[in-house]
């Protein structure tokens, strides 16, 4: 499953794209299926009032429960339109045109430092460092704590994970106290000196006269920098693996650096870096000749949906200049995920940057190691040979 999923999501959509599993949850596989559900107002993602869960990750009282109540990801109704209304203005088209300038420079010096040459690691030297150094610049937290923020946040992606064993929920609640308590104190040092980052702008924002509490900002602030580093890496660590093992794509891009942002959609598509997503119904639901009860747990396959030969011509074959790609990596409806623009810009300027500067990069070894997390997919490693 975690070498290749995409196998067993084939068998998923040709036997049953909507079933009730042995386990008592419902799996969905399917394009439209799936892209009907992510859309669907009678689904909740308020998973920390679910008593099973929150045990699962320490308790109602622990520190990462607790956090996880405020993230807007986990939020539904007006609280999650409040929440996002406050900090939409951070990740608009224009917020984004505005900071690639300082973002191609951040991916310039990365890959001046990491150089080139014989079995270089793509994941810990670049793509594991262009998401956490970001927001960190735009965050207002100092980039040298780069190391730090990012062993939490490599912590806090456990929460999201369907199955979690004891040395994770320990991880996973350090960092929400440690973490927490690194950005309670930005706060007061941005109050007091607000400047143009993301923490400032949170400080100031209103929606509809209201304010965010600043355990709001804090709790926001650390889902947005999970988010946003298990994003970015895999996209830059699964799109380039994909082309590294489809070469005549790979010189394309080389060929005509113009398909890149195609591409990227391609890239997310093909191996996407969040492959489920998990959703509560709140009243019975008909999907495709199956009715899925109120109160269920529902599996929502997003990288099976991404391969369905019904929406998708040829779809485990990679293709760039594929037409009207649209995949369901980053959701829909109105947890469509906020940050995708900025994941997305960062994966374009990356992947362009890393072409131009070598003319031949080939992978050391063909067996790569893949995370053991389901929902997130991403390489633990990707050691290649930079030649220039």
């Amino acid at each position: 499953m975690r070498t290749d999923p995409y196998p067993l999501y084939k068998r998923l959509r040709d036997a049953k794209p909507v079933h009730r599993t042995p386990y008592g949850h419902w799996v969905v596989s399917g394009y439209d299926a799936v892209a009907a559900l992510i859309r669907n107002p009678e689904l909740t993602s308020e998973y920390p009032q679910d008593p099973k869960w929150a045990a699962q990750r320490g308790g109602q009282d622990s520190p990462i429960v607790r956090a996880t109540r405020s993230w807007m990801l986990m939020r539904d109704g007006d609280a999650h339109r409040r929440l996002r209304g406050l900090a939409n203005p951070v990740f608009t088209a224009r917020a984004i045109r505005e900071t690639a300038p300082r973002i191609a420079g951040i991916v310039h010096r990365i890959m001046t430092d990491m150089g080139g040459g014989r079995d270089v690691d793509l994941i810990g030297q670049l793509a594991a460092l262009v998401p956490v150094t970001v927001f960190c610049g735009l965050g207002g937290l100092p980039v040298e704590d780069r190391d730090l923020c990012r062993k939490w946040t490599d912590a806090l992606g456990h929460v999201i994970d369907p199955a979690t064993d004891e040395d994770a929920r320990r991880a996973m609640n350090d960092a929400a106290e440690e973490f927490g308590a690194y950005i309670a104190g930005h706060l007061e040092k941005r109050r007091a000196d607000p400047r143009d980052d993301i923490i400032s702008r949170l400080l100031l924002a209103r929606f509809d006269g209201e304010r965010l509490s600043d355990e709001e900002i804090v709790a926001n602030v650390m889902m947005f920098f999970m988010g946003g580093h298990e994003t970015t890496v895999n996209l830059i660590g699964n799109g380039m693996l994909a082309l590294l093992r489809h070469p005549g794509q790979l010189r394309a891009l080389r060929e005509d650096p113009g398909l890149i942002d195609n591409g990227v959609e391609e890239l997310l598509r093909y191996d996407a870096p969040i492959q489920l997503v998990a959703r509560i119904t709140t009243a019975d639901i008909e999907l495709e000749g199956a009715t899925i009860p109120a109160g269920s747990k529902v599996m929502i396959l997003l990288g099976a949906a991404n391969r369905d030969p019904l929406r998708f011509a040829d779809p485990d074959r990679l293709d760039l200049r594929r037409p009207d790609v649209r995949p369901l990596s980053f959701g829909g409806g109105p947890h469509y995920c906020i940050g995708a623009l900025l994941a997305k810009t960062e994966a374009r300027l990356v992947l362009t940057e890393l072409l131009r500067r070598h003319r031949d990069i080939r992978l050391v070894r063909e067996d790569v190691v893949w995370r053991p997390q389901v929902n997130i997919r991403g390489l633990s490693e990707l050691r290649v040979d930079l030649l220039s």
